[in-house]
């Protein structure tokens, strides 16, 4: 854990706060990578993730952008209406999921809403390499259209294009002529929500992406309907001890009554935190977080909202 403190909170856009955080002393913070999160340990109990988007070559502080999101569980209301100048926070060390492919020719950098915040980072690491790129930003209005300003000022503006949903017509984001020619050496990178990320995801697979030069990172799931959800068994690979998981709760909390030290954050299975080594047993797999290939191994999944297809699974822990 380190502690940091809030050295500002700025409104950088219509419900979107950008936080500095550094070490109370100034030190160095940890390297980290264009594309990576650090967990934040909020003042309400809460562990929520929120992707690093200064520049990665920066190891004085840390900046993260929270939208305040009206259906919000706590963490980000508690970033907003909790969290100000001055305070200290715990935070993880950065990890990343979403890493740039280094050895690409050429990014296609798509943003959708928040998701801008890893985007971001990938275009200033790739300016600052000299790799060539071009970032697609679509957000409902102007006026929620987060570092619009820093965008601006900086050496790539360029390469930047703004896509609003209310604005004209003619610059409607057009995932189809966009990606209409995949080409050896072009990865794609897609971050924001669900509809918006599934719409760029889903053109791409259709006009023939190669799944390899694909990348994505989801920052929230759709409700899942727990509906036809049916109890299920857990069993502990270390001790045998066989839980049962009950239709209305998750593995996760099973586990967490029982004081079974598991790391999760998100909740949802976008973040992959609390990915666990299935030994037997077959998952219902409902994370955002792991590829198809990977579900298909069935080696793997999130107690924190997958389930099983098996009357037992047995885990790694």
């Amino acid at each position: 854990m380190i502690e940091v403190e809030v050295i500002s909170k700025t409104l950088d856009a219509e419900d979107i706060f950008r936080f500095e955080l550094a070490r109370p002393d100034g030190a160095a913070l940890p390297a980290f990578g264009a594309g990576a999160h650090i967990d934040v340990h909020l003042p309400n109990g809460l562990v929520r993730q929120y992707s690093l988007c200064n520049h990665p070559e920066e190891s004085h502080r840390y900046e993260i952008g929270v939208l305040k999101d009206p259906s919000s569980r706590g963490g980000s209301a508690a970033m907003h209406e909790q969290v100000q100048a001055g305070d200290r926070l715990q935070i993880s060390e950065p990890r990343n999921h979403f890493p740039l492919a280094h050895e690409a020719a050429r990014s296609l950098l798509f943003a959708g809403g928040i998701g801008v915040t890893p985007i971001l980072c990938m275009a200033e690491r790739l300016a600052h390499s000299g790799g060539e790129f071009e970032m697609h930003y679509c957000t409902r209005t102007e006026s929620r259209t987060a570092f619009r300003q820093r965008i601006a000022d900086s050496d790539f503006a360029k390469r930047v294009q703004f896509h609003f949903d209310d604005g004209d017509p003619t610059q409607i984001l057009d995932a189809a002529s966009l990606l209409a020619r995949p080409e050896t050496g072009t990865h794609l990178y897609v971050c924001g929500p669900k509809g918006f990320m599934d719409h760029v995801l889903d053109t791409a697979k259709r006009l023939g992406w190669p799944a390899d030069q694909v990348h994505r990172e989801y920052f929230a799931a759709a409700p899942i309907n727990h509906d036809a959800d049916a109890a299920f068994e857990i069993q502990l690979g270390s001790s045998g001890q066989i839980l049962e998981v009950p239709a209305d709760k998750s593995a996760l909390q099973v586990l967490l009554e029982q004081d079974i030290d598991i790391p999760y954050s998100c909740e949802d299975g976008v973040c992959g935190t609390c990915l666990t080594r299935v030994l037997e047993g077959e998952p219902d797999h409902r994370d955002l977080f792991m590829e198809p290939a990977e579900h298909a191994a069935n080696d793997q999944f999130t107690p924190c909202c997958s389930r099983s297809k098996s009357k037992r699974l047995v885990l790694d822990i």
